[in-house]
């Protein structure tokens, strides 16, 4: 039988297709970094610097959509590279006529950094660092100590210096302010509130990914706006309150058109939706909606389950940046929580921090005495490759290297195809220029979506940038070429075979600690008054569900030997599945808690009457103890099938 039409392009496609669409700021973001590229290939061409390769690179770690985060991350990047270069001098000092003392140090360095990159805050630059030092070592290595050997170190620098300098100049003139970024993503929540309350039967993808985002980057933009001034301490306050209210209104929403038994009607649900369009109009337009009075009616036509939904929409709209009832909103951020500091809780009592350490140093340290032994200088990008392909878990090492691996032959065929065919007519910087910007905008298109392709994205820019950057000039030697990206793929096959045969580290034991503490965390929820808390509560909630739900993704890359059994698999993702469908009744059960022990029965402002409320509390409060049994019941089959949680399939 011939295929239907519409079933004519395979489904691998169609996602792939759906990975690469557009979205608001993507384009904006990929032509900043191209820009920023290219600029960086001019600048280190003018000063002759070599590795112009790694300083292109590099521009992709140090930007992100705001010009403030971009702009703090380079100068804490640059403060710790400057600091560590430093520390490369003080141990060559000692060790660079001895190749086994140097060794040794390379190892130790690298150890010590890549425990701080699992167990602390060093995460995002900590296994950078170490690939900093222990290339540094190697480089020195090959030239005599004195002014040759200082001169290497200043190029180290300078090989980051200069991407960073040019981050700055360009993100202050172009990249946008976190204030407004932080009004677009609020809009962006209430449009597809509205989508789906027109449409409660289209597909809830993007208003799914809008409920499970979590509030730490809308915060975090918020607090960087105050940092640099695009915000006042009223504008600050008002926007976390926004903040607030639309996890409120998303969570309502889930239920009004989630359940066909609670949708209310087409009317009702458009004059809502309206409302939600306009308030996002004004966010994006850089101000924030105040005195909002939606005009809708009380909930006493609609059917039971969609009351307390429609009363926490009601109430979210009314009171959407200024505090209601209960809970104020302080005008700073509330205080760091215990256990927030440098190092993470289990830093001194989690092996797994230890064993990424040491099978990440023991991979890079292999390969470095196999190029060396072999006297293969070309082939040094494995080394490289150890550092920035491992993860702390055999299944999130798999993924990124098969990223790696797509990217790499992407990036190595374009680079190839590009010094075949266009590098050898370049006879200018400015035509080299727009050579790496193109090759820069595509790879950064990449990097800049969903995290299932963003890794693949930094490949294609490294194998890219290190087949047609092999010099201060355009380079035509394709053995530079063909011996940079076998070094990758053997740095890759190395890293595979060490943390997947090595003490390999499971995901599943993240995923058990996980859906315990989130298990116990919507057990809270329901009891906290206090609006702010819980609504803060919820979006951490969901946050967390969706990272559990990422890292059961991950499942399937794991070894046979190391993978959990499919049963034990089934059971967490029905133990999701449920924990989904309790999450807005939980949270809409916020208030009512004390109901069943006779206690606050938390009434609703805007306009609803307490009669309302006092004549419903008797039922939320059955239907509250209903939910906690489900919950209970959740985990009683998560302990039940703890005992095959290393179950190989």
């Amino acid at each position: 039988m011939a295929r239907p039409a519409a079933e004519t392009r395979p489904r691998a496609w169609t996602g792939l297709a759906a990975l690469l669409a557009p979205f608001p700021g993507r384009a904006a973001l990929s032509l900043r970094l191209a820009l920023i590229c290219a600029l960086v290939v001019l600048v280190a061409a003018m000063h002759g610097t070599p590795e112009i390769a790694i300083s292109a690179y590099v521009v992709f770690f140090l930007n992100r959509a705001d010009r403030v985060g971009s702009v703090a991350l380079v100068l804490v990047l640059l403060l710790l590279v400057t600091i560590f270069i430093g520390l490369v001098m003080l141990i060559a000092a000692c060790s660079l006529d001895y190749p086994v003392a140097r060794l040794a140090c390379m190892a130790v360095v690298s150890a010590v950094l890549l425990y701080l990159t699992s167990a602390s805050k060093l995460r995002p630059v900590g296994a950078i660092l170490a690939m900093i030092v222990g290339f540094g070592l190697d480089e020195l290595g090959l030239l005599p100590y004195g002014e040759a050997a200082t001169r290497a170190l200043l190029y180290v620098w300078l090989a980051v210096a200069i991407p960073a300098g040019v981050t700055i100049g360009v993100n202050l003139l172009l990249a946008p302010s976190p204030r407004r970024l932080a009004g677009l993503r609020i809009a962006a929540r209430l449009r597809a509130a509205a989508g789906r309350l027109r449409r409660p039967d289209a597909s809830p993808d993007d208003f799914d990914a809008c409920l499970r985002e979590g509030n730490a980057q809308i915060e975090t933009w918020i607090r960087l706006a105050r940092l640099e001034g695009s915000a006042d301490a009223a504008d600050a306050a008002a926007l976390r309150q926004a903040t607030s209210a639309s996890t409120a209104i998303l969570l309502a929403v889930r239920v009004l058109a989630g359940e066909p038994t609670a949708r209310p009607p087409a009317a009702l649900a458009e004059s809502a939706a309206g409302s939600l369009e306009t308030m996002a109009a004004m966010l994006a337009r850089g101000g924030y909606p105040v005195d909002i009075a939606p005009g809708l009616p009380g909930p006493a036509d609609l059917p039971p389950s969609a009351r307390a939904a429609w009363v926490h929409l009601c109430e979210a709209m009314t009171h959407f940046t200024t505090a209601s009832r209960v809970g104020a909103l302080p005008a700073r951020p509330p205080a760091a929580q215990p256990g927030k500091g440098f190092f993470l809780p289990d830093a001194c009592t989690n092996p797994d921090h230890v064993a990424y350490a040491l099978k990440t140093t023991a991979a890079a340290m292999f390969c470095y005495l196999l190029y060396t032994q072999l006297d293969w200088q070309g082939i040094h990008t494995c080394f490289i490759t150890c550092y920035v392909v491992s993860l702390d878990t055999a299944a999130g090492t798999v993924q990124k290297l098969t990223l790696r691996l797509a990217g790499c032959a992407v990036g190595a065929l374009a680079g190839t195809a590009a010094m075949v065919f266009i590098v050898p007519a370049i006879d200018s910087i400015g035509a080299l220029m727009l050579l790496v910007f193109a090759g820069a905008a595509a790879a950064a298109w990449v990097a800049a979506g969903s995290p299932r392709i963003a890794y693949a994205g930094l490949q294609i820019a490294f194998a890219f940038f290190l087949c047609v950057l092999q010099g201060p000039a355009p380079g035509f030697d394709l053995t530079v070429a063909r011996d940079r990206t076998l070094g990758i793929l053997l740095g890759n096959a190395v890293v595979y075979l060490v943390f997947t045969r090595v003490w390999p580290v499971s995901v599943a034991g993240r995923i058990d600690r996980a859906l315990a503490a989130l298990l116990r965390q919507w057990r809270h929820i329901p009891r906290l008054d206090d609006d702010v808390e819980r609504r803060a509560q919820a979006a951490d909630a969901l946050a967390r569900g969706q990272a559990i739900a990422q890292d059961l993704a991950l499942i399937p890359y794991e070894p046979p030997g190391v993978r959990p059994g499919a049963d034990w698999v089934a059971v967490r993702r029905r133990a999701l599945a449920e924990l989904s469908m309790l999450e807005a009744p939980l949270f809409l059960a916020g208030g009512h808690a004390g109901d069943h022990a006779g206690g606050h029965a938390g009434g609703h402002s805007g306009g609803h009457s307490d009669d309302h409320a006092g004549g419903h509390s008797a039922g939320e409060a059955r239907a509250l103890r209903a939910h906690l049994r489900r919950l209970d019941a959740i985990a009683a089959d998560l302990m039940s099938k703890e005992s095959a949680a290393h179950e190989p399939a």
